[in-house]
């Protein structure tokens, strides 16, 4: 084999292995794309669950605000009492805690 065709060969072994190596990077590149847009598609949905959670607490909580409310206008005895026992046994509970750490 001459001086030249080991050079030649040399050249084309060179180049192919740069070819491979450009395949490789873009092939990387591609999956570090999908990554990136999986990722994003991820947080996005996490977002959206959290958001639509956000507003069914807001929800259930307008709901129990008014039937709260409705309770009181409709029963107003009924309610001063139930929060008046529900006040006392809070205030028994909060003096039983701290007599044990006493």
């Amino acid at each position: 084999m001459s001086n030249y065709q080991a050079s030649e060969t040399t050249q084309n072994l060179l180049d192919r292995a740069a070819a491979s190596a450009d395949r490789a990077l873009d092939g990387l590149s591609n999956q570090a794309h999908n990554l990136q847009q999986d990722a994003s598609h991820l947080s996005q949905k996490g977002l959206n669950a959290m958001r639509d959670g956000t507003q069914h607490l807001r929800d259930s909580a307008q709901r129990a605000s008014d039937g709260t409310l409705h309770y009181v206008k409709a029963e107003p005895v009924k309610a001063l009492l139930i929060a008046a026992a529900t006040g006392a046994a809070l205030m028994a509970l909060i003096g039983l805690m701290s007599r044990s750490r006493d």
